[in-house]
């Protein structure tokens, strides 16, 4: 039996009732004849044209655009943003929505994948159900908060600096990111040609003055020499290796959270929002309440940032193990915590590393793990390890719904949950779950 033919519907235009908001940064619609569309540049309850930008004849949904809007959400304004619309950088999401309303549309986001994927009301889950604001971020309509300290930017065929399309190689060329941090805006990537480069990523540390270029040439491209407005450091991925060389400064940046200044070397994870590191610090210690002579995980642990803020809290007879895959942020964990004595970093991915450490107890558990979340097994070894209390830290809704359902399955249950609006403009969304034993209500 042959396969069906597919024809491609991308241009096609529809006539729809905006639905509800959906994980990803768009909103659901159907056609008259009952297709599912994902419509970005949409609010729920718009009626608008949606253009087709994915999806053949056979497709289980279209992916689209709202070119027109017929009749307008009271959560509208225009974009503030030039670059931001249908065709244009895919790099916002509600940069058409109010502050306030965005983080509506991201609290739906979370009760529903809570609902879906792990059964649990707002309620039950310890939440209020909003999403708050980092400080300093709560701005009228049409103003922009610049947050982001570390901003890819990809190079067109001509050399000019600019941000992809959404789900697309394509390069919208900019004159300035709305979004970017001023030690990003102020280095003047966009003002320069970048021939021969592929990508330029610059990185201005919130915690120091430290300000980095990471540079990938183009295969067989040559380093250009980087004169920049700003001192900057400079490095390079290498086109063999793909690892990160040093060029010329320092191979890493300097960040402040919890009192504390923390190494991040060659490009390695930091929160990107100036207020992220401290306010999830306080987060996760409200929650987790470290005791003197605690025995406690740091899972996924990075540099070191959860690490050293409970290696501060569980006194001299307490002890800290951090755990993180990547060879260089282990070798900064280790230098930013080599005053805490109690602190033990260990390198290899979560599920290989713990069994083997023999661990069988743990009193607090703090884990950030990447975008896939933990899954099954590192969920049911964390559980049996008997921690009064466990801090789930997530950049994604739907995994930490996930794990969340996979943690209940083994009896821990969330007491709290708080959602933080750490990327404005964008669909993403961090929280924080404080998890408890459910039978012994803690």
């Amino acid at each position: 039996m042959q396969n069906e033919p597919q024809e491609s519907l991308v241009g096609e235009e529809y006539e729809v009732e905006v639905g509800p908001v959906a994980h990803g940064g768009h909103c659901v619609a159907r056609t008259e004849s009952g297709r599912v569309l994902f419509v970005r540049h949409a609010l729920p309850g718009e009626r608008v044209v949606a253009k087709v930008t994915e999806g053949e004849s056979t497709s289980r949904f279209l992916r689209a655009d709202a070119v027109k809007i017929l009749e307008s959400s009271k959560d509208r304004v225009p974009a503030p943003c030039p670059f931001s619309g249908p065709g244009k950088c895919g790099g916002c999401d509600w940069q058409h929505a109010k502050p306030g309303a965005q983080r509506r549309l991201k609290g739906e986001v979370i009760a529903e994948q809570l609902k879906r994927l792990a059964g649990l009301t707002p309620e039950e889950a310890g939440w209020d159900g909003t999403v708050m604001p980092a400080e300093g971020d709560k701005l009228p309509a049409g103003q922009v908060p610049a947050w982001r300290t570390r901003v890819q930017y990809a190079v067109d065929a001509e050399g000019h600096a600019g941000l992809r399309k959404h789900r697309s190689h394509e390069v919208q060329v900019i004159d300035h990111c709305m979004i970017a941090a001023p030690g990003v805006s102020e280095l003047g990537i966009e003002k320069r040609e970048w021939p021969q480069i592929a990508t330029v990523e610059a990185i201005a540390a919130s915690g120091s003055a430290d300000r980095q270029v990471i540079l990938t040439p183009k295969p067989g491209g040559r380093l250009p020499i980087v004169e920049l407005d700003k001192p900057v450091s400079v490095l390079r991925i290498g086109e063999k290796d793909k690892q990160v060389h040093r060029v010329h400064g320092r191979p890493f940046v300097r960040e402040r959270a919890d009192e504390r200044t923390y190494r991040v070397g060659e490009g390695g994870f930091w929160q990107v929002h100036p207020q992220a590191a401290d306010t999830l610090i306080k987060a996760v210690m409200q929650g987790l309440m470290p005791r003197k002579g605690d025995m406690a995980l740091d899972l996924y642990c990075g540099v070191g940032l959860f690490a050293g803020a409970l290696g501060e809290r569980v006194g001299e007879k307490g002890a800290v193990l951090g755990i993180e895959s990547g060879k260089r942020a282990v070798e900064d964990a280790r230098h930013n915590l080599q005053d805490l004595d109690r602190v033990r970093i260990e390198q290899g991915k979560v599920e290989q590393v713990l069994p083997r450490t023999g661990i069988k107890q743990a009193d607090i558990i703090v884990l950030d793990p990447p975008r896939a979340g933990a899954g099954k097994q590192t969920v049911q070894h964390l559980a049996s390890l008997g921690a009064r209390r466990i801090a789930y830290v997530a950049c994604d809704p739907a995994a930490l719904a996930r794990d969340l359902a996979y943690f209940a399955e083994e009896g821990y249950a969330p007491a709290t949950l708080r959602a933080f609006d750490l990327f404005p403009m964008t669909h993403h969304v961090e929280c924080v779950a404080i998890l408890k034993p459910a039978a012994k209500g803690l």
